[in-house]
């Protein structure tokens, strides 16, 4: 029988693991495979599905929680797992609305299987090319930023295709990560969040099925999908960078407890108030996606957009007064807070980067439509 489950035991459950696994994916910059496969062992991966579906029935602000408290642990587990996550959280919205997604979902729950995002190098033009073919579609691509693909399974992306009647169209749909003609690369080596194994993927010539196409539509242009995408999944992986920057507070204050001085009391003030700013950022871009409960909205989209920005931009201030506040020792790697102040850097990067974010926003401000 299918069983409500918390993602937040888990997360108390495997935590202890990936603490000690973390510093050395850093060092090595290898994927955090033994994090994910914990994570399977306790069907995270499956732990936002519908229990009708299969999965655990947690509640997408369940999600979040439990993923900025994974990140205390591991940054990299955390975050790749969010990239898996956001996807299903994507796929819930479409069931409880009636628009699908009961496929996509009751694969995850009964394989565990590990999804895999190309949204971030994606965006609404997308890349790569979809030739027409009997019964289907011959894709290539290469699709970078692919968190989690070492050991993914279903790779949800999309591609460009010119229709001869449509005119430019994007596909999107699903592609095993083991079919004929798909390769994971071996070139993601970064700053930060070196274990999520955000490898490039290439497809070459692989076949895509007509059945397989979940979403077909105009290649410019906003489409609502993006405002259900962007108000379930901003929350999701900030959350992660919401959960690094809480750690680097917690790390220095261990480092510099009983400290008194006029400097350190400012810092820890500035610290704590940007903490406190990403935490409130965080609790606003869960509250705006209302439990799935909302109706696709250019409004909301933006407000999922700008409430990243902000959380991300706190995160990172966070983390630097925490540096600052340690002084010396924590520009060495034994600290801990070097890695995290790079891990909080990547968040940056995330769709959409602050002067492109600006841009979005302040389009719709000239009461101007969204540029691709």
């Amino acid at each position: 029988m299918n069983e409500r489950r918390d993602p937040m035991d888990i997360v108390d459950a495997v935590a202890p693991a990936l603490t000690e696994d973390a510093r050395r994916h850093d060092a090595e910059g290898r994927f955090v495979a033994e994090g994910y496969r914990r994570l399977r062992e306790h069907r995270f991966f499956s732990a936002g599905v519908p229990v009708a579906l299969g999965g655990g029935g947690a509640s997408h602000g369940a999600l979040c929680e439990a993923l900025r408290a994974m990140a205390h642990a591991c940054p990299a587990t955390a975050l790749s797992a969010s990239m898996h996550t956001h996807l299903v959280a994507a796929a819930v919205y479409k069931h409880r609305h009636g628009e699908g997604g009961e496929g996509l979902l009751r694969k995850v729950a009964e394989g565990e299987r590990a999804l895999v995002s190309t949204g971030a190098g994606d965006w609404l033009a997308s890349n790569g090319r979809a030739e027409r073919v009997d019964g289907g579609y011959r894709v290539s691509a290469r699709k970078p930023f692919a968190s989690g693909a070492p050991t993914g399974d279903l790779m949800i992306t999309s591609v460009a295709h010119d229709d001869p009647m449509e005119g430019e169209v994007v596909l999107h749909f699903p592609v095993p990560l083991d079919a004929d003609g798909v390769t994971v690369g071996d070139d993601w080596d970064a700053m930060g969040m070196r274990g999520t194994g955000s490898h490039t993927v290439a497809l070459e010539g692989v076949f895509v099925p007509d059945e397989a196409i979940a979403l077909r539509r105009p290649r410019r242009g906003w489409h609502p999908v993006w405002s259900v995408v962007l108000t379930v999944a901003a929350p999701i992986y900030t959350a992660v960078y919401v959960g690094v920057a809480e750690a680097a507070r917690d790390r220095a204050l261990e480092l510099v407890r009983g400290g008194d001085a006029a400097h350190e009391t400012m810092l820890a003030g500035e610290m704590d108030t940007a903490r406190m700013a990403a935490r409130i950022a965080l609790d606003d871009l869960v509250g705006n996606a209302a439990e799935y409960d909302f109706e696709p909205a250019l409004e909301r989209a933006n407000r999922a957009l700008v409430g990243k920005s902000l959380a991300v931009d706190a995160a990172i201030r966070c983390v630097e007064a925490a540096t600052e506040l340690v002084g010396g020792r924590a520009y060495l790697t034994r600290s801990g807070l070097e890695r995290l102040l790079r891990d909080v850097r990547a968040g940056l990067h995330h769709p959409l980067p602050p002067a492109r974010q600006r841009g979005f926003t302040g389009r719709l401000a000239l009461d101007l439509a969204p540029a691709a």
